[in-house]
């Protein structure tokens, strides 16, 4: 492609609104453009690199056995009924009607529409195990999308989903997908971890995630160092140790004027956070509940709406007012004794651990110190925490590290979950009725995109990985007037494109600060510049990211991109 007939807008200065460097580069480098909050354009350099990504898991889902089908994106709400999650979805549902007052929605996601598919097509056991997927455009209506194509409410996604006559092989499919990933994500040369997920609305089962490291991520991962334990923070059980042989002492009131929060309380009694319970007061399901949690560690909402059953957009911490009047105190002040209202209070567990703890008196500037678990009355949870740093792993007892991370890939274990909220069935070996036994696979390709600058990225501009590169070569003509760069240049252009490799070849009549400013941003990996040795048939040859830059005779030029793709693991 010459770089003169190429839409490629870029940006010298960074977007106001870009806040992390995935979302400043993809900007910059003129490879997207906002429409709106949170749907983007994909232009020529951003889409090739998408197609790579794509390319890359159509080869590797093909590989594991999976067939490629393409879906619509517009689902009828009766599907979402059957399976009961036409509620549970929440806001994040694009929602709409046809002109005859029909619900629909955009999907976010396509459980229902496959298992439909199939329970009008299978019939018999001898037609499994079946796997297909889709490459498709998602739509979630995320409350706040941030981060570029990170968090955005459209978004390009790979979907599969698996259809198995049992147990044992719905878990065969299962990790035919995570082998599957794993290639496929080493492909595109992120650094990933797979740690254990919450399956959330998804299913009932085992879930896994796929998550490239990155100081942006959004998850959290608790990992061991000494095992193979690895967990979103979501997900990861909490394991500490309590050993606690006080004697009960003796309740006291103490008069604690505008003390309110734990910072506040910690210097104010002059003890550690952990001598504190906390009493949070949420609201779920339209049903008010006080939880109580150690006083230095935070409220994991994932676990709480699991045990509830709910969806997470029915949790909401109460507001002030909702606080007064269940406390009859303002906020900060909140405790389970005396209660202004009958409310359900859980535990977490360790909280019957502790001795001798302070809470709130449900007083405005007060707290009541010396309390112990025969005083309050509450349900008690085994696990209710966030993951922390250096908590117990759960498999060895080493301490727990924490890395923050992104979602790039998920797969769940579904069971029968879509079987049998949609009545798919089959007839098994003994002419039996039999559900499906399922599982669903999603990567996330325009987030992968986003991953992969943010792990291959400097000041100057992005550096693509080969396997993904939206080119694999750019030829920099420093001055396109001068008739020996040109042809030298053209020359070089051609024959590397007739040997199959990618090709961009700068020949706008730009100044060659321009041209090698472009270069650096868009982030090509193999450069070759062609200036004022041209005449020699001298040019030279550089790898993106590496100071190295070397003199050779053109006529060297296609062994040391060769040499450039061997070192990647590629062939040409």
């Amino acid at each position: 492609m010459k770089m003169s007939r190429l839409y490629m807008p870029t940006l010298r200065e960074v977007p106001a609104d870009a806040e992390i460097p995935s979302h400043k580069l993809l900007l910059r480098a003129g490879m997207i453009r906002k429409l709106v909050s949170g749907v983007y354009s994909y232009l020529p350099l951003g889409f090739r690199v998408i197609e790579k990504i794509e390319k890359i898991v159509r080869e590797e889902m093909n590989k594991a056995g999976s067939q490629e089908v393409l879906m619509s994106a517009i689902q009828p709400k009766e599907l979402w009924e059957e399976s009961g999650r036409w509620a549970d979805f929440g806001p994040e549902m694009f929602r709409l009607k046809d002109r005859n007052e029909r619900e629909f929605c955009l999907g976010p996601t396509h459980e229902e529409i496959f298992t439909d598919l199939i329970r009008n097509e299978l019939k018999s056991y001898k037609q499994l195990p079946l796997n297909i997927y889709q490459v498709q455009t998602k739509y979630r209506d995320e409350k706040r999308p941030r981060f570029g194509v990170m968090r955005s409410r459209e978004f390009i996604m790979k979907d599969a989903y698996s259809f198995d006559k049992d147990v044992s092989g719905m878990n065969e499919s299962y990790m035919d997908m995570w082998r599957a990933y794993e290639k496929a994500f080493t492909r595109c040369n992120l650094n990933f971890r797979v740690v254990e997920g919450d399956s959330g609305a998804m299913g009932d089962g085992d879930s896994h995630e796929f998550t490239a490291m990155s100081s942006v991520g959004e998850s959290e991962i608790a990992y061991c160092k000494d095992c193979d334990y690895a967990a979103t923070d979501e997900k990861a059980k909490v394991v500490y140790s309590i050993d606690n042989k006080e004697e009960n002492l003796e309740i006291e009131e103490i008069h604690t004027p505008g003390i309110k929060t734990i910072e506040n309380l910690v210097e104010f009694f002059g003890i550690d956070a952990s001598n504190f319970v906390k009493t949070l007061l949420v609201r779920i399901s339209d049903e008010v509940i006080a939880v109580l949690i150690p006083g230095d560690r935070e409220l994991n909402h994932t676990k709480l709406v699991n045990h509830f059953k709910v969806p997470e957009h029915e949790l909401e911490m109460l507001d002030e007012e909702g606080v007064k009047n269940v406390t009859g105190a303002e906020v900060g002040f909140a405790g389970p004794i005396d209660l202004k209202q009958d409310i359900k209070i859980l535990m977490d567990s360790r909280v019957k651990k502790m001795k001798n703890f302070i809470i709130g008196a449900n007083k405005t500037d007060y707290h009541i110190k010396n309390v112990n678990i025969d005083d309050i009355s509450a349900e008690e949870v085994e696990d209710l925490l966030l993951v922390k740093e250096n908590d117990e792993c759960p498999k060895c007892g080493s301490g727990l590290l924490i890395e923050r991370g992104i979602e790039v890939g998920n797969i769940f274990q579904l069971g029968t979950k879509y079987s049998d909220g949609l009545d798919a069935t089959f007839l098994d070996e003994n002419g039996k009725s039999s559900k499906f036994w399922m599982g669903s696979y999603g990567i996330g390709i325009t987030r992968t995109m986003a991953a992969i600058i943010e792990q291959y990225h400097d000041d100057k501009g992005i550096i693509w990985p080969l396997s993904v590169a939206p080119y694999h070569v750019i030829i920099t003509v420093v001055n396109a007037k001068k008739d020996d760069q040109m042809e030298l240049g053209e020359k070089l252009y051609n024959q590397l494109i007739d040997k199959g490799i990618e090709v961009l070849i700068d020949d706008r009549k730009e100044r060659a600060g321009v041209k090698f400013t472009d270069a650096e941003l868009i982030g090509i990996p193999i450069r070759i510049t062609v200036g004022r040795d041209a005449k020699e048939s001298v040019v030279e040859f550089s790898v993106r990211g590496k100071e190295d830059k070397i003199k050779i005779n053109s006529n060297e030029i296609f062994e040391k991109v060769q040499e450039v793709f061997n070192e990647q693991g590629l062939k040409l």
